[in-house]
């Protein structure tokens, strides 16, 4: 994958993850106390404003790593990995545009 195409495809990648970030921001507003819905109601709504809250994070998350992946490109060193200097697969970036290691780097250190 040349840098154009990656650059487009952080792009998308980015766009997308920020809409999802919107869609989140609504579903981890503070639920209303004076809501006229029952117990049981109220605490399904707070579990899963919890796993929405931790969604949102990871999705504020990726918005970083996908900057950095930009500032990669631009320097052109998008697409090594930052730990053994190989070339990272071209499937594991289109699946993980944001990658910084290769596989072998990525299931040594994890």
């Amino acid at each position: 994958m040349d840098l154009h195409d990656a650059k487009i495809l952080v792009n998308d990648t980015l766009l997308k993850v920020k809409e999802e970030i919107k869609r989140l921001e609504e579903m981890t507003k503070p639920i209303s106390p004076d809501n006229a819905i029952g117990r049981l109601s109220r605490m399904e709504a707070i579990g899963e404003k919890s796993v929405n809250d931790a969604a949102l994070r990871n999705a504020k998350m990726r918005v970083t790593k996908l900057t950095q992946a930009l500032k990669r490109i631009a320097d052109e060193e998008y697409g090594d990995c930052l730990e053994c200097g190989e070339e990272i697969s071209i499937k594991r970036l289109k699946t993980i545009p944001e990658a910084t290691l290769c596989i072998k780097c990525a299931s040594r250190i994890e």
